[in-house]
């Protein structure tokens, strides 16, 4: 019994000196793995049929031969292949290997030839071997779709009209009949979207006029009103004119603070609500900063006073519209034009005042703001659409050359009584007009490294 086991053992270790070299990182051979089954996808590599006359362990035995699991099995084939899509794939995976000739003790090894097309080892979660891959292709193949959308999932509807007969038509019928919006609503919406557009940090816009009594202040006013009322952050503006301003008297007058009180308490300010108390709020929730209204005060509204009170403002506002005084060379101008992100120059549709805006923006351009002018629109103020003589899209094609872009906006009786602003007391044509210019100076919310 010990002698017969003694006598084995050696032959084993001689069988199993060839496994080892059989399975080595630099040996490939068509033996299945021991822990594999016959029919399990080997790694493709070219393959012959098993050796009869080879003996050993690893050796397919003649009952797995003799007696296949499945009908049609021949076993001289080699092990089966995954499935192919691609019948190009397919037919060239099928053909025939070249053989080598035996050698005697060793299983047969095919020469080193690259398979059709390598499969990668199975990873967890993968197909497992023998099993058909999904078809490709189909309505999903161009890449992911969200079939959750709300486009993809619920039904659309056209938007009700807001103007016109169509609205009359909508209503009328008991909103049955929707024909939907109009050209002029469309335009509208759109212009609403480009108000909305995102915005990062505090945009400083500065509205400008060389000469006095072209409407600067109620423009300053009437563009605030129109961010304020469309966008959901806040929107302040401020009175630097270093004489007695008339900012604060286009809306409802809150409290007598002045920014001179708030540059005094600057030190105290911690939150909105501390910068609330000093301002007066417009029903658009325009914000007016007012400046000092005492004749008495003999101090003027300097660059350094301008610098601190941006900074603190821009703190808790996204938009800060400052009302500049009509000279160029007073002392907070310096201030104002060095931190605007933009300008608006405003003139009016008289020939004395569109050369003051044009020298206006030479003045700028000769001080080293060229970039700024560039970045500038300008407004054609208190235009009446059919009085005047002067050719006002020549005015425009002038400023046009400079700036940006020009807009105009139309004369209205309530913006004349000169008393306080309010957005529905307007005419529809200077509403536009007022939406047009939002929508413009916000289109150079997504060009500026804001400071």
């Amino acid at each position: 019994m010990t002698g017969s086991s003694e006598e084995s053992a050696p032959a084993t270790s001689e069988q199993a000196k060839p496994a080892e070299q059989l399975f080595s990182e630099d040996r490939t051979d068509s033996a299945p793995h021991p822990n594999s089954g016959a029919y399990d996808v080997q790694p493709t590599q070219a393959v012959s049929p098993p050796n009869p006359s080879v003996s050993g362990p690893y050796q397919v035995p003649p009952s797995a031969q003799a007696q296949p699991q499945y009908p049609g099995y021949d076993p001289h084939l080699p092990p089966l292949q995954p499935q192919y899509t691609d019948p190009a794939q397919q037919q060239q995976a099928q053909q025939p290997y070249p053989q080598a000739a035996p050698q005697q003790g060793v299983p047969q090894q095919a020469p080193q030839q690259q398979a059709p097309q390598q499969q990668p080892m199975p990873q967890p979660g993968a197909p497992q071997p023998g099993v058909l891959p999904q078809p490709q292709g189909g309505k999903h193949a161009a890449g992911p779709v969200d079939e959750l959308a709300t486009a993809h999932l619920v039904k659309q509807v056209k938007r009700p009209p807001q103007t016109g007969w169509r609205k009359v038509l909508y209503k009328g019928t008991g909103k049955l009949v929707n024909p939907g919006e109009s050209p002029a609503d469309v335009r509208r919406r759109e212009l609403i979207a480009r108000v909305n557009q995102p915005l990062r940090g505090c945009y400083k816009i500065a509205m400008l006029s060389l000469k006095g009594g072209v409407g600067k202040t109620t423009a300053t006013t009437t563009l605030g009103s129109t961010f304020a009322s469309l966008r959901g952050d806040r929107v302040v503006a401020v009175d630097a004119n270093p004489d007695r301003g008339t900012l604060s008297q286009k809306i409802a007058i809150e409290t007598t603070a002045t920014v001179r009180h708030l540059l005094r308490d600057a030190d105290r300010i911690t939150r909105y609500s501390d910068v609330r108390s000093y301002t007066s709020q417009g029903s658009s929730r325009l914000e007016i900063l007012a400046s000092e209204q005492d004749p008495a005060v003999s101090e003027a509204f300097s660059e350094e006073d301008y610098r601190r009170t941006v900074n603190l403002l821009e703190h808790f506002y996204n938009i800060v519209l400052t009302d500049c005084g009509t000279g160029l060379m007073h002392s907070a101008m310096k201030g104002v034009l060095d931190v605007a992100d933009a300008l608006v120059v405003v003139s009016s549709g008289s020939v004395d005042g569109a050369r003051s805006a044009s020298a206006t923006l030479d003045w700028l351009e000769a001080h080293g703001y060229g970039e700024l002018v560039k970045r500038s629109v300008a407004v054609i103020n208190s235009v009446r659409p059919k009085g005047g003589s002067v050719d006002l899209d020549k005015l425009a094609a002038h400023f046009g050359a400079k700036v940006r872009a020009v807009c105009r906006i139309p004369f209205d009786p309530h913006l004349e009584e000169g008393a306080e602003i309010e957005l529905d007391r307007l005419n529809s044509d200077t509403r536009l007009s007022l939406l047009e210019l939002a929508a413009t100076v916000a289109d150079g919310f997504g060009n500026q490294q804001y400071r």
